[in-house]
């Protein structure tokens, strides 16, 4: 029960599902990874992020966790399946979760999806939500410019603004009454995001759904920490720590009682 939940992504946005992890079960060990070195993975082959995230995978078990997260949409789409055959521990994705999580809000039944282009090619959100709903219209639209943004830190700046804005007009007009933030980076952005969809279109991230799914799945197996336990976050990256951190501190702020450690590791080919 002590052991950790072991969170992957892509580079720094899977801190969207540890915050949502820290908030819900604030018991719970984590080790994070993020692959800063090779993020991001919208633009790669397919079967480039199955190898990168069975490598990762490879990386956390040597710390024996209880669980793995693939809290990247886009290596969900590609990789949760085989990652699941592999192992013999619970194996969390970020897809069905965040298309839940649409279809209890949805009043319409029309639905936006932003992701990277990865994400959006697999189809994987307009599957999941018509399993759920087969009547749901599902508008995409891949975003490639938001993932690098945020790896950089530029939240706030006029310049992600404007690629905000420029990035989201094929969608603004679409009669949707929820948009799904389909990468876990792009809740970094979401005041810029909102502002361009405006105050009618509600936004769906799926790290607060993925965190509910963790604590189910874990409570249903009888794994959840003791609530008398002090947790012990690690946090690894392999490209550069200084910015990694940087953006950790900010976004985990209070929400941890020690300050993230990254150690960068050998470079993964």
């Amino acid at each position: 029960m002590q052991q950790a939940i072991a969170i992957l992504d892509s580079g720094v946005g899977g801190l969207t599902v540890v915050k949502e992890v820290v908030r819900q079960l604030p018991q719970e060990n984590i080790i994070y990874f993020g692959d800063t070195d090779r993020t991001p993975y919208g633009p790669r082959d397919p079967q480039e992020v199955v190898q990168f995230t069975h490598q990762i995978v490879d990386f956390l078990l040597q710390f024996q966790p209880k669980m793995v997260v693939i809290a990247c949409n886009t290596a969900t789409a590609v990789a949760l399946d085989e990652i699941r055959a592999r192992l013999t521990i619970p194996v969390v994705g970020v897809i069905h979760p965040g298309a839940r999580a649409a279809i209890r809000t949805t009043r319409s039944g029309v639905i936006g999806v932003i992701g990277t282009e990865g994400t959006i090619r697999s189809n994987a959100y307009e599957q999941a939500l018509r399993q759920i709903a087969p009547q749901t219209q599902v508008f995409s639209e891949a975003c490639p410019q938001f993932a690098p943004l945020v790896e950089k830190g530029q939240f706030y700046t006029e310049q992600t603004r404007a690629i905000v804005y420029q990035s989201l007009q094929g969608l603004k007009n679409r009669p949707m009454d929820c948009l799904i933030l389909g990468c876990t980076h792009y809740p970094f952005l979401a005041d810029a995001i909102s502002d361009v969809m405006g105050p009618e279109v509600t936004l769906i991230s799926s790290a607060e759904e993925t965190a509910r799914e963790i604590s189910a799945v874990l409570d249903h197996q009888g794994m959840l920490a003791g609530t008398d336990s002090t947790p012990v976050r690690q946090f690894f990256c392999s490209g550069d720590p200084v910015m990694f951190k940087q953006i950790a501190q900010s976004w985990l702020n209070e929400q941890i009682t020690v300050t993230p450690v990254v150690w960068p590791i050998p470079h993964i080919i």
